[in-house]
């Protein structure tokens, strides 16, 4: 039993703002706005060089991505490489607002 006679306290778990110390409450949402950008052939099948999406991993972001822009976008990612923030992250990693998915497909040269 924790302090103060109640079943649960610290040692069941810390409140919310011991998780997270350095967002602020109202101020963090774990799947806000995300930044899309698509390179060379990514750009050509979406239409577009970037977007917004609401998601709250990688992986998120790519399926959302897919689903809006069709197949032929699809198939650009089967070959693609995905970066976080100027690094390769794997799919499950998570994304918060402000944060910048990037698109890098294989590119032909010579």
């Amino acid at each position: 039993m924790g302090t103060g006679g109640t079943a649960c306290s610290w040692t069941c778990s810390p409140p919310t703002w011991w998780i997270e110390p350095d967002r602020v409450a109202g101020d963090y949402d774990p799947a806000a706005m995300v930044t899309l950008r698509m390179f060379a052939g990514a750009r050509e099948a979406s239409g577009t060089a970037s977007d917004e999406f609401d998601a709250a991993t990688v992986d998120a972001v790519i399926a959302e991505a897919r689903a809006r822009y069709g197949a032929a976008f699809s198939a650009v990612m089967d070959n693609s490489r995905v970066w976080l923030n100027g690094e390769e992250a794997p799919g499950e990693t998570p994304v918060v607002a402000g944060d910048e998915v990037a698109v890098l497909p294989p590119v032909s040269g010579g």
